[in-house]
């Protein structure tokens, strides 16, 4: 069905072009899928939108369409009927071999089905970013679930992906990480007379004290450093203090399944000079001024609501004086480098409480003049969750001191289980992590529900003597014209769905829709396997549903590997009843 997706759409373009007439009025051919199967297996709506350009009405312009589209050898090869509906719709009902031909190109392709060729795009995605004061909570595991999943996303288009992971090791919040531990080695505790506010509070700083005091080494994916056990040496508490954070959410991430390609630091965007070169150039582009002793950037020439300040009228006590620059300067002069590194498109994965930096950021790269375009870089910004455990939200882990980790809810549930969960809706709405729910063995936990159908079709394939993970032998000689029943036909148009799926949730940054895709996939199985037997004693029959099934499975892994979710092949059973896999 791929091939003849590709052929309509070429000969939808080609009538569009000759309607139109201006090829820079032309729109790109594209078909969307009915809402109901009784319309249907594709529809085109470009009639709507093209019709007052052309001073026609909707219907008389999808009239013209279809009267083009009769006329071309894709349509007639392909489709069996064309109709107009409602205020200009155009349906398209495909040829059985149409539906059919998916299930081979699927098991031909294999881990390629849905894949794009190299494009040569660079793209970079940061996302965690966590400073290294305390253990990942869960909105550091929301965030990781979604920039993995982006990135995975964007590799399916073809794009030169790096995975970037920023954050601060030398900031007034490091400043207190060190002060806590010093004051752990010193023999206070939280509430002691003498425990320094701010300070952090959790256990994990007592961990970390002692394991100093024990002159240990600690080593991170991009650090390391050994202990000298001196309660004085709070540069050294300081160095070891980051190093076995980050050594901690490495160990995290890895549980989680998630890797990075380069990590920046802060502290390298002072040492380096780049921020003080960045202020520079600001200044000598006009676009700043002093007001009250402060240094200010004009970022309402660029759309913000009030102009921001840059450098406060009293300089900070942080290393390197960076404490006397507001936030987002070092972000500025951060995404000027990843520009000057390459990267025309860069998206940041971050908290829905950073919104206030987005156009401060884009009006200082913008005033730069650097040539970087309007609208770089691109967000996705997510908002917080709350777990729930038992019916009550939890608040606290007894490790981290203030909230829950990313490491109590793997502990509580499965990987698999929090990354479908946190990717599972959509970024910028309202979360509850129900830990109950993701234990549940049944169809109301939406992984279950996905990873069962997988694991139900490996258990058809076996029991006909076939590996579960490869296409069986007998595929390609499979009479695919038997796959008729309705239930079959939801599921082929399904299957073929998936390429188009990945570039729009691609295009649209939006990996959620990839867990809604799987979702629809497995209720399609579901219903499929509920109405019509595999193991049936006509071979040919067998041979075809065989196919298809496997082809299915295929397309299961392939989605759930872009969400970094395993697709295993046997799991418990649910309660409610199964039809038997056996010949009739």
């Amino acid at each position: 069905m791929i091939q003849a997706k590709q052929e309509l759409r070429a000969a939808l373009q080609a009538v569009l072009s000759a309607l139109v007439g201006d090829a820079a009025a032309v729109p790109e051919a594209g078909f969307e899928s009915p809402r109901q199967a009784a319309h249907g297996d594709l529809a085109i709506t470009a009639a709507m939108p093209l019709a007052r350009a052309l001073k026609q009405t909707p219907r008389q312009l999808a009239q013209a369409l279809v009267d083009g589209l009769q006329a071309q050898p894709a349509v007639q090869r392909w489709v069996q009927a064309l109709e107009i509906a409602g205020p200009g719709f155009i349906n398209l009902r495909l040829r059985p071999e149409a539906r059919q031909a998916v299930v081979r190109e699927v098991l031909d392709q294999g881990v390629r089905y849905g894949l794009r060729p190299a494009s040569g795009e660079r793209v970079m995605v940061e996302f965690v970013s966590a400073n290294p004061t305390g253990p990942l909570h869960v909105g550091h595991g929301r965030n990781a679930a979604l920039g993995d999943s982006l990135a995975q996303l964007l590799q399916t288009q073809g794009a030169q992906v790096l995975r970037e992971f920023y954050y601060n090791d030398a900031g007034a919040q490091i400043d207190t990480l060190a002060r806590s531990v010093q004051a752990r080695l010193r023999g206070l505790a939280p509430g002691d007379l003498g425990w320094p506010e701010p300070a952090y509070n959790g256990d994990y700083i007592a961990d970390i004290a002692a394991d100093f005091r024990a002159r240990r080494t600690v080593q991170a994916d991009d650090r390391g450093t050994t202990a000298s056990g001196d309660a004085d040496d709070l540069d050294g508490i300081r160095q070891f203090a980051v190093a076995y954070l980050r050594h901690e959410q490495d160990l995290d991430l890895q549980a989680f399944g998630v890797r990075f390609d380069h990590y920046f630091l802060e502290s390298g965007l002072y040492g380096s000079g780049r921020v003080e070169a960045t202020v520079r150039r600001l200044v000598a582009s006009g676009k700043t001024y002093e007001h009250d002793g402060a240094l200010w950037l004009r970022t309402t020439d660029y759309g913000d609501d009030k102009d921001r300040v840059m450098r406060r009228s009293t300089p900070g006590a942080g290393p390197g004086g960076e404490g006397a620059y507001t936030y987002f300067v070092p972000d500025v002069a951060y995404h000027l480098d990843k520009f000057e590194r390459g990267y025309a498109r860069v998206i940041n994965v971050q908290g829905s409480d950073h919104h206030g930096t987005v156009a401060r950021v884009r009006a200082g790269l913008q005033a730069l003049g650097a040539g970087i375009p309007a609208g770089y870089p691109d967000y996705v910004l997510y908002k917080m969750i709350t777990v729930m455990k038992g019916g009550q939200e939890v608040k606290i882990s007894k490790r981290a001191g203030s909230y829950v980790t990313l490491r109590d809810l793997i502990d509580w549930t499965s990987r698999d289980a929090v990354r479908f969960f946190l990717v599972g809706r959509k970024a910028d709405t309202e979360f509850t992590f129900d830990v109950d729910l993701a234990l549940k063995a049944n169809d109301e936990n939406p992984v279950y529900y996905v990873q069962y159908a997988h694991a139900r079709i490996c258990s058809v394939l076996a029991q006909a003597g076939l590996d579960p993970l490869l296409p069986p032998p007998a595929a390609g000689a499979a009479d695919l014209a038997r796959l008729t029943a309705p239930t079959e036909d939801a599921l082929m148009l399904k299957l073929a769905d998936y390429p188009d799926m990945l570039t729009r949730a691609a295009a649209e940054r939006a990996p959620h829709d990839v867990a809604f895709y799987l979702r629809d996939l497995a209720a399609l199985f579901h219903a499929y396997y509920a109405a019509e037997r595999v193991l049936v004693a006509d071979p040919a029959l067998a041979a075809a549903r065989l196919a298809l099934l496997a082809a299915t499975a295929q397309v299961l892994r392939n989605a759930l590997a872009v969400l970094g979710v395993s697709a295993p092949a046997s799991m418990q059973r649910p309660p409610q009843p199964a039809p038997a896999e056996v010949a009739a």
